[in-house]
């Protein structure tokens, strides 16, 4: 009866034993998102989805993801990627601009998969050389998309007589963002448009400085891709269509949450894009080959019940919402 037992403490000390060692030897992946956003999160779902196709998977223990998300806070940021550093997670995978300056501010040495942010140039990551960082990848985007975002606007809204008046508000401390709103005035120029972007420096100030344009008499709001925007927008929204002015914006996600039309990144292809380089890495362990690359697919979108609404005819190589 000894032995009996003797021989199953073995075995199950051995059954132990190995699943810690499994555990051990699966990948670990330290996902850093800078703040709760229902669009920004369909990047994370594309991101896992590419790591479990590519044979990544939680399910399986082919993989260990450990997500963290700051709230908007940067020394929660600071602090969840100084702690994934010290865990020495195998990969750091970042989902927007904040996300990917911490990381790359903080380690040269742990890879790290960007998704849902700017070139390292706009983000200001690169050396005097005009390098990026030898440790960043992933899938970046530029600002040229805007160009055709913005023009949308008068194509759609036909003003008759004087020119359009257009609002924005922009992050006046996020570079990308800054350089988002230099961009649209310069178009705005060309166009016809009288530009009136305002500067925040916290969503919660949103709500103010939106009705603070909507007093201006402001024919249309272009949702700026900056992370600010992202978090309020559902408050700029309810303003704006309390005082019926439309809500356009280049991000394909935020037109699902109400804006009339967009041609930008799909958030989830965008992240699913970054998981495929993700998973090339944990399988090579190797960064050869691997480098920030450009997003690949872009949307003409509408959502047809917010085009009802303003009694909005949309151009054709637009699709509808999903």
């Amino acid at each position: 009866m000894n032995k009996l037992i003797q021989r199953a403490a073995v075995v199950i000390a051995l059954f132990l034993v190995s699943c810690q060692s499994n555990k051990k030897d699966a990948p670990v992946v330290g996902f850093v998102d800078a703040f709760e956003d229902a669009t920004i999160a369909q990047a994370r779902t594309g991101f896992t989805d590419a790591l479990k196709k590519s044979g990544y998977s939680e399910d399986k223990h082919t993989v260990v993801i450990k997500y963290r998300n700051a709230q908007g806070s940067i020394p929660t940021l600071t602090q969840i990627v100084s702690q994934f550093i010290a865990e020495k997670v195998d990969l750091l995978a970042t989902c927007t601009t904040v996300s990917t300056v911490a990381a790359a501010q903080k380690t040269k040495t742990i890879p790290i998969c960007m998704m849902v942010s700017p070139t390292p140039e706009r983000a200001q990551l690169t050396d005097v050389n005009g390098k990026a960082p030898a440790n960043l990848f992933g899938t970046m985007e530029d600002l040229a998309y805007i160009d055709t975002s913005f023009a949308i606007i008068p194509k759609i809204l036909k003003p008759h007589g004087s020119k359009l008046i257009v609002g924005m508000i922009y992050n006046q401390s996020e570079p990308q963002s800054v350089d988002a709103m230099k961009r649209i005035q310069s178009l705005a120029q060309k166009s016809n448009i009288e530009l009136v972007a305002l500067p925040v420096d916290f969503s919660s100030e949103a709500q103010l400085v939106t009705k603070t344009l909507l007093g201006k008499n402001i024919d249309a709001f272009f949702a700026n891709p900056d992370n600010t925007v992202f978090a309020a927008f559902e408050t700029i929204l309810k303003s704006c269509n309390e005082k019926n002015v439309p809500v356009f914006t280049s991000e394909a996600g935020l037109v699902q949450r109400g804006a009339v039309a967009a041609f930008g990144a799909d958030m989830y292809q965008w992240g699913y894009q970054s998981g495929l380089q993700a998973a090339a890495y944990l399988k090579n362990k190797s960064m050869k080959g691997l480098k920030p690359e450009m997003v690949k697919v872009r949307k003409r979108v509408y959502n047809p019940e917010v085009a009802k609404r303003y009694h909005l005819t949309i151009p054709s190589d637009f699709q509808p919402v999903k």
